[in-house]
C-alpha cells in the first residue's frame, strides 16, 4: 500500500495542440502508471467508494486485481455490475461520486478511480477483446428496449445476461444515443462505443435501427407482437431555449444540434458532406458539461469562443476537469453576465450579442443565490454563431405512444424510484426520459436498477 498523497498524473494531449483536433485529449493510464495508482487504494472495509456509485462497482475488489497486475481478474469484477466501464472511466463524474467517498480523499487526493477503470476496459480491449463472447443461452421470454444510451445500453445488457431476448430500437442511424450525438470524440471515442455495442451485439442484443417510437412504432405495437416487458431510455433530446430577441436567427443552434451535427455526422471531417458553418466567433450560452462540449467543438472548428453565464464559476453545473480543459484550450468565460437579445445583418444571420452583467442576489428555489441585472451594464459581443446549452427535456413524441404513463412534476415520465416502473404495467422507464438531463451514470443506474425489476415482474407473472 503506497502512501503516496496525490493521484499519479494522466498524461495528456498539449492545450495547444488538442485544440486543434479531435483526438482524444487524456491519453490514459501506462500498466506501471495503473500499478502505482491502486497501489494508494487503503481497501476500506466498509467501502464508502461503492456506495457512492450509482451501479455499486466493485471498486476496491477491481482495484486490488490491479495492483497484483491481473488486470484480466480486474475486468471480470469490473462488469459484474457494469457494462460499460470504457465510457464510465471516461464521462462519468467520479469526483462527486466514487472518488467523493473516498478515505485518501480527507488527507491529498481520492485514488483515481475513473482512470483505473478506464485502463482496466482499455487493456481487456486491446489485450483480449470481445471475439470469444458468445450469446448468452434463451430463457424463453422477450423484452423490448427504446432507446440506446446509456440507460437503454445497461438495461439490455444485464437482461441478455439473464437469458432474455432482447430488442433495442433507436431512432438515429447508429447506436449509442447521448454518448454518440452528444459526447464530442476528444472525451469519448466512438470506436470505445461502438466496441461496448458490438460486445452486447456478440451477446445476442438485437438492435433496430431508424425506428420512431411514437411515430413508427407504438409500445401497443410491441406488446401485440410478444414483447412481455418494455423499457423506455430515450432520453430527453427537446432543447430548452431562452426565448429572447433573435433567436430565429440564421446561426442561433441547440447544443443537441450543433453537437450532433459534430459528433454524429462527422462535419469536423472534410470528407463528410454535413452542413456546418465554420465560424470565426461563437458564443456559448450556459456552463454545464453539454456547455462545455459544444464551446471546445467550436475551438476545434477555428473559431474564438466566449461561454457566457449569469451565475459565478461557484455556481458552474460541469466538472471541474471540463473547465479547466476548456480554460487551458483558449475559450473565454464571461461569468455573471447574461444574454439580452441577438441581434442580425440584413441577411437575418447572428452578427453579435447583446448581454448584460449580472450579480447574486438571495438564493432561489434550487438553493442558489439568484442572478440579478445590473442596471445600465448592456454591452455587445461579436459573434456569427449563438449555441444555447441551457438544458433539455422530454421529447413529445414520447408522450404520443404512452398511454397510460403518467408525467412528473418535471415533465419526465413518472416512476416508481425503487423499480422504474411506470404507471402503465409492463411499462419501465429509466435516464433522462425521467430526471432530465442529467449523468451518464445516472442513466445506468436507472437501467440497472429496471432491469432487475422487469425479471422479477416477468417471472412472477
Amino acid at each position: 500500500m503506497s502512501n503516496i498523497l496525490q493521484k499519479t498524473p494522466m498524461p495528456s494531449q498539449d492545450p495547444n495542440v488538442r485544440n486543434k483536433n479531435f483526438d482524444e485529449v487524456a491519453l490514459g493510464y501506462t500498466e506501471e502508471m495503473a500499478v502505482e495508482e491502486a497501489g494508494r487504494c487503503l481497501n476500506c472495509k466498509n467501502k464508502p467508494c461503492v456506495a457512492g456509485c450509482p451501479v455499486n462497482v466493485r471498486i476496491p475488489e477491481f482495484i486490488e486485481k490491479v495492483a497484483e497486475r491481473d488486470f484480466a481478474a480486474a475486468y471480470e469484477i469490473l462488469t459484474s455490475t457494469n457494462s460499460l466501464p470504457a465510457i464510465c472511466g471516461r464521462v462519468c463524474p467520479q469526483e462527486n461520486q466514487c472518488e467523493g467517498k473516498c478515505i485518501r480523499g480527507i488527507k491529498g487526493d481520492p485514488v483515481g478511480v475513473g482512470r483505473l477503470e478506464r485502463f482496466v476496459a482499455d487493456w481487456h480491449k486491446e489485450n483480449i477483446g470481445n471475439e470469444g463472447v458468445q450469446e448468452v443461452p434463451g430463457n424463453g421470454h422477450r423484452v423490448a428496449v427504446i432507446g440506446s444510451g446509456p440507460a437503454g445500453l445497461t438495461c439490455a445488457g444485464d437482461l441478455i445476461n439473464l437469458g432474455y431476448e432482447v430488442t433495442v430500437f433507436e431512432s438515429l442511424h447508429k447506436e449509442g444515443g447521448v454518448l454518440v450525438y452528444g459526447i464530442p470524440e476528444f472525451r469519448l471515442p466512438k470506436a470505445i462505443v461502438g466496441y461496448e455495442i458490438d460486445t452486447l451485439a456478440k451477446k445476442g442484443v438485437k438492435f433496430v435501427r431508424n425506428v420512431v417510437v411514437g411515430k413508427s412504432l407504438y409500445i401497443d405495437d410491441l406488446f401485440d407482437e410478444g414483447y412481455e416487458a418494455v423499457f423506455i431510455g430515450t432520453g430527453a433530446g427537446l432543447p430548452m431555449f431562452m426565448n429572447i430577441e433573435g433567436e430565429n436567427l440564421v446561426g442561433v443552434y441547440s447544443a443537441n444540434e450543433y453537437l450532433t451535427r459534430i459528433n454524429l455526422m462527422k462535419a469536423y471531417k472534410d470528407e463528410y458532406d454535413t452542413p456546418i458553418k465554420h465560424n470565426k466567433n461563437v458564443v456559448v450560452v450556459g456552463a454545464g458539461n453539454v456547455a462545455m462540449d459544444a464551446a471546445r467543438c467550436a475551438k476545434r472548428m477555428g473559431a474564438d469562443v466566449h461561454i457566457v453565464y449569469r451565475r459565478s464559476r461557484a455556481e458552474m453545473p460541469a466538472r471541474a476537469e471540463e473547465i479547466e480543459h476548456a480554460e487551458e484550450e483558449g475559450i473565454e468565460f464571461h461569468l455573471l453576465n447574461n444574454p439580452v437579445r441577438i441581434l442580425g445583418d440584413d441577411k437575418n444571420h447572428v452578427d453579435r450579442i447583446e448581454c448584460i452583467k449580472m450579480e447574486l442576489g438571495e438564493p432561489d428555489a434550487s438553493g442558489r443565490r439568484r442572478p440579478v441585472p445590473i442596471e445600465g451594464s448592456e454591452y455587445i459581443i461579436e459573434a456569427d454563431a449563438v449555441i444555447m446549452a441551457l438544458g433539455t427535456r422530454l421529447n413529445t413524441l414520447i408522450r404520443n405512444t404512452t398511454e397510460g404513463v403518467d408525467l412528473n412534476d418535471r415533465g419526465g415520465l413518472k416512476v416508481d424510484e425503487e423499480t422504474g416502473a411506470t404507471t402503465r404495467e409492463g411499462v419501465f422507464a429509466g435516464g433522462d426520459a425521467v430526471t432530465g438531463a442529467a449523468t451518464v451514470i445516472k442513466a445506468m443506474g436507472a437501467g440497472k436498477k429496471a432491469a432487475a425489476a422487469m425479471h422479477e415482474y416477468i417471472q412472477n407473472k
